[in-house]
């Protein structure tokens, strides 16, 4: 009989078959563009590329004149050869603001327009490599500025007071509401706890197995982004959290085919999804900040008082999993600078001398 397929495994299966629905409206060599980044990109990656081209052949063939009465698929190399740097100034200023085909309204921050102008470097520079094309175009047009972003964290007190808003929510709630108040209280307390004491990404957490969790040596395996496993550890609070859930909620449950081995479960008895997590953390986390927070944010809360208690970047970007330090780096500069500051004060040359 057939292992059943691990969360991770069938996330990657549900990606590659939504893949292979996208690639089905492209062109052919579209198709082999993705074959050669196979090797060098994850599945979701990947998938965000399909989508991110999907739309630009989209945009040509709504404002191209010689494009519209053409399939997606019928977008040809030469068609794309004849394009120059202005049609792709022209889209980043289509990404702000288009209307999909069933009449939506998408919009896109910088962030977004950076990330699929830079798709299309890519795809560009792919057609130069085969020499398909024999110029890249799109390495002629300016990539929006990008604004440094500030840590958004929960301060000390906001993360005692949310912790101690979802142990005692239930207090001014009855009937149905507290009955699934109750019924989630000790899964919401170990996934927001987790969250806090860990730093692991909301992947990752919903990507947990029970047996995963090992209170042997107060650790929990997870698999990384690039799929590579490793073993996060976690302290006292975490381990209560986790221990008190499993012993009064989570064992007490029978989850649906399939499900029986994830650590976290929606109320439907499935393995919770990364959505409900963020939809959970976001009303817990309005009640006691008005900061936007997400699980993410979560997760920048944990780095900067990791790296504020020990001042080692290089731990916080081997406990958080940053492939490149410099990426953590980044993200904690303005710590280090903080840190710069404080080393001013440190050292005394002379003790001051005060006069009666």
């Amino acid at each position: 009989m057939a292992k059943p397929a691990t969360y991770r495994e069938q996330v990657k299966i549900e990606n590659t078959m939504r893949l292979r629905e996208f690639l089905s409206e492209l062109p052919p060599y579209v198709k082999e563009y993705f074959r050669a980044k196979e090797t060098t990109t994850s599945d979701k990656t990947r998938l965000s590329y399909a989508y991110d081209l999907r739309v630009f052949f989209r945009f040509l063939q709504e404002t191209n004149p010689t494009l519209h009465d053409k399939a997606l698929s019928e977008i040809s190399i030469k068609d794309l050869s004849m394009l120059k740097p202005v049609d792709f100034e022209e889209f980043e200023e289509y990404l702000k603001a288009y209307k999909t085909p069933d009449n939506r309204t998408e919009t896109n921050s910088r962030t977004g327009i950076a990330r699929k102008m830079s798709c299309l470097r890519s795809f560009y520079d792919y057609l130069c490599k085969r020499e398909l094309l024999t110029s890249n175009p799109v390495r002629l047009v300016d990539m929006p500025k990008i604004k440094e972003k500030a840590i958004i964290q929960l301060d000390t007190d906001e993360v005692a007071a949310l912790l101690d808003y979802i142990e005692n929510y239930g207090n001014d709630l009855t009937g149905v509401k507290l009955y699934h108040y109750q019924k989630q209280k000790y899964r919401d307390i170990a996934i927001v706890t987790l969250l806090l004491g860990t730093g692991v990404r909301v992947s990752e957490l919903v990507g947990l197995n029970i047996s995963d969790v090992d209170f042997k040596n107060n650790g929990i395996r997870i698999i990384r982004k690039g799929g590579n496993e490793m073993i996060v550890y976690f302290g006292e609070e975490v381990e209560k959290a986790l221990k008190d859930y499993l012993e009064l909620q989570r064992n007490g449950i029978t989850p649906l085919s399939g499900h029986e081995d994830a650590l976290f479960l929606s109320g439907q008895k499935k393995r919770i999804s990364v959505d409900a997590v963020e939809k959970m953390v976001k009303k817990y986390c309005s009640a006691v900040s008005v900061k936007t927070i997400t699980p993410h944010k979560l997760r920048s809360t944990y780095g900067t008082a990791l790296y504020r208690e020990t001042g080692d970047i290089y731990l916080v970007a081997d406990v958080l999993g940053h492939a490149d330090v410099n990426t953590t780096k980044k993200h904690y500069a303005k710590l280090s600078d903080e840190r710069r500051r404080s080393a001013s004060k440190a050292v005394v040359l002379r003790e001051k001398l005060y006069t009666q």
